[in-house]
């Protein structure tokens, strides 16, 4: 089977040259790098990755980029704007020229002051849908209504929920009472989602069938081509084998043709990253 990861950090260790953001942590102490994560993919059965910056390393996106330039069938990059100086309309329509970008990543976690913080990006979502750059956000319950805003009003535009909207920090029932809010944005059809990192936000250990019955319900409601597996790696409390067989081996209700569509080609395809010829 066909499998892509939809979501990986990698990052380099802090010097002078070039910190880590301030107060920051990584999830990890030991950097992870495109070379050590090749090896684990291998060992996992994971053809493909995309790659993403982690916040801590001011969100650059050269590493990522120069991963996916040396291993092309291995990495592509869903790429961050730079807050300073602060990102401009210009950037969007050239974004996905660049060598092995797919599109954007962008986090809302928090409202600023009174002002929620997509406040001021209409023109992100714009240019996005004018130039064909899908967009992976990182965004809690309580604000996935905003997200439903753009999606309706741009329905060109193909969009992304990172880890279901799951809080980083809950577990369990905590973590998935508001679920309702993220499958309401099921009836947008440029709405997919990503059951990444899902091992984070619960208590129970592999094979975790303590998530299998909200993933039926992300399943029943977004369908296989829109549920993207993902890891983010560097925070798994499990291997990544296991974060592989926990959905093609370990979920009874899963097709072989819906595995086939979560593990990779609904991702592929979602965000133009050609599939690999038979």
């Amino acid at each position: 089977m066909f499998i892509a990861d939809a979501q990986v950090h990698i990052w380099a260790g802090p010097t002078p040259e070039r910190p880590w953001r301030p107060g920051q942590k990584p999830h990890r102490e030991t950097p992870l790098g495109a070379d050590e994560l090749l090896r684990e993919m291998d060992a996992a059965g994971v053809h493909r990755a995309v790659l993403i910056a982690p916040y801590w390393d001011f969100s650059r996106n050269d590493l990522v980029l120069e991963a996916a330039r040396l291993h092309p069938d291995r990495f592509a990059a869903m790429g961050r704007l730079d807050a300073e100086p602060p990102p401009t309309r210009d950037q969007i329509p050239t974004w996905r020229q660049q060598p092995g970008m797919l599109g954007l990543r962008c986090s809302f976690s928090r409202r600023q002051g009174n002002a929620a913080p997509t406040e001021g990006l209409d023109w992100l979502w714009e240019e996005a849908e004018k130039a064909g750059v899908p967009i992976m956000v990182l965004v809690p319950h309580a604000m996935v209504h905003l997200i439903d805003r753009v999606a309706e009003r741009h329905p060109g535009l193909n969009l992304v929920m990172t880890h279901l909207g799951l809080t980083s920090g809950w577990r369990d029932e905590e973590a998935f009472r508001d679920l309702d809010k993220l499958l309401a944005l099921a009836k947008r059809p440029n709405v997919a989602v990503k059951a990444s990192a899902l091992p984070v936000y619960t208590s129970d250990s592999y094979p975790y069938r303590a998530l299998h019955p909200y993933l039926r319900r992300v399943y029943d409601a977004f369908g296989p081509k829109r549920i993207f597996w993902g890891t983010d790696l560097a925070r798994l409390p499990c291997s990544y084998r296991q974060a592989v067989t926990m959905f093609t081996e370990e979920i009874p209700w899963l097709t072989t043709e819906d595995k086939e569509w979560i593990m990779g080609r609904g991702l592929c395809e979602w965000l133009g990253w050609e599939l690999p010829r038979a």
